[in-house]
């Protein structure tokens, strides 16, 4: 039985069966929660089917041109997540979401990449030049979000303008992303080196990646206008902030693929695909997706997102993007490494536990 039949098309199936299921407890007005978190399975398995589908490109396509598609299809969910959550007004959610996105894959994920993969291999070795890459574009995606938050905590001039402000640092951001496009196409270290795909058995016809991709498309798209629909009144049951639901459980549920696939390479003793997998999600949520969002928002949701965070998200993304570089600068990684950047993401959620 061809491997399609035994691992990607099971996850298929899963995927279609758990979007239906969180369709049906919707609308047939089943307890919120159980819809929650069938809609957070659905979202994860469909993303993982994504991921199986761009991934199948690469026996077409160059692996600079798959990881660069990979990329923009992989934050699909995410997108449309955030996109309806902004037509619902949640824009603690959002906000919350995206910053914890970031958090969850640079101290969460990483932490447990170094912490599983010290344990069992002892200090873990990895060429330092693309984290390095990736830790100077971080810096400037969260020096997008202080600008606009300070002006507007210390009510300067700029204040009355943060909508034009915000506007201008996305379109910069998007700017320097697709600024890496060229580099990336020709193969650059950031994606080749993220790009992890490796498929011994026979390719799956073109014809099919393209018939996957537009079901499990179409059907992120349905499974997050629900999944939003579920998430206010679950947050109201379960008794807990807007902002904790946004930074670690929608967060968690958005990336649970690129979790898993990072763990899985640091416990094989490839540091380097895991750490290039890890922070290239975290980088491509802050360049792109973010700037992506605030843009969409002037023109299509009742909701105006804009780079001005609550202050403690934004020092959370300072502190994450400063231990992070610490970390990584040295091209070495072991399992206390890994229990430092659990430990502060542990006191970062524990932060926003009320709001």
């Amino acid at each position: 039985m061809p491997a399609f039949l035994k691992n990607e098309w099971t996850t298929f199936v899963i995927s279609l069966l758990a979007s239906a299921l969180t369709g049906s407890l919707l609308f047939s007005g089943a307890n919120s929660v159980l819809t929650f978190a069938i809609g957070a399975v659905a979202l994860s398995t469909l993303a993982t089917v994504v991921g199986h589908a761009t991934e199948q490109l690469g026996n077409y396509m160059g692996p600079g041109a798959t990881g660069v598609l990979q990329s923009a299809i992989g934050n699909l969910p995410e997108l449309f997540v955030a996109f309806f959550a902004l037509q619902a007004g949640l824009i603690t959610v959002v906000q919350s979401a995206l910053v914890g996105s970031i958090l969850a894959n640079s101290l969460l994920v990483l932490g447990l990449a170094f912490f599983f993969g010290g344990w069992k291999h002892g200090t873990q070795k990895f060429k330092s030049e693309t984290p390095r890459a990736i830790a100077i574009l971080m810096v400037l995606a969260v020096s997008a979000l202080v600008f606009p938050t300070l002006a507007h905590a210390m009510h300067l001039p700029a204040e009355a303008h943060e909508g034009s402000l915000s506007v201008a640092s996305a379109i910069v951001l998007l700017v320097v992303f697709f600024a890496s496009i060229p580099l990336s196409l020709q193969g650059g270290p950031i994606v080749e080196a993220g790009h992890v795909a490796e498929h011994k058995e026979k390719p799956w016809p073109i014809s099919r990646v393209v018939i996957i991709l537009l079901i499990a498309g179409g059907m992120a798209a349905f499974v997050s206008d629900w999944f939003v629909q579920a998430l206010e009144p679950a947050i109201e049951m379960m008794g807990i902030s807007q902002a904790f639901a946004g930074l670690v459980i929608v967060a968690i549920a958005g990336n649970a693929v690129e979790n898993v696939v990072g763990i899985q390479l640091a416990l094989k003793n490839k540091a380097d695909y895991a750490i290039s997998v890890i922070l290239n999600s975290s980088l491509q949520i802050a360049l792109a997706l973010t700037p992506i969002l605030v843009l969409l928002s002037f023109f299509f949701t009742s909701t105006v997102l804009t780079l001005v965070l609550p202050p403690l998200l934004v020092v959370a993304l300072l502190l994450t993007a400063i231990l992070s570089a610490l970390i990584v600068y040295d091209g070495e990684s072991n399992w206390l490494e890994g229990v430092a950047l659990i430990g502060l993401y542990a006191i970062i959620a524990m932060s926003f536990w009320w709001g």
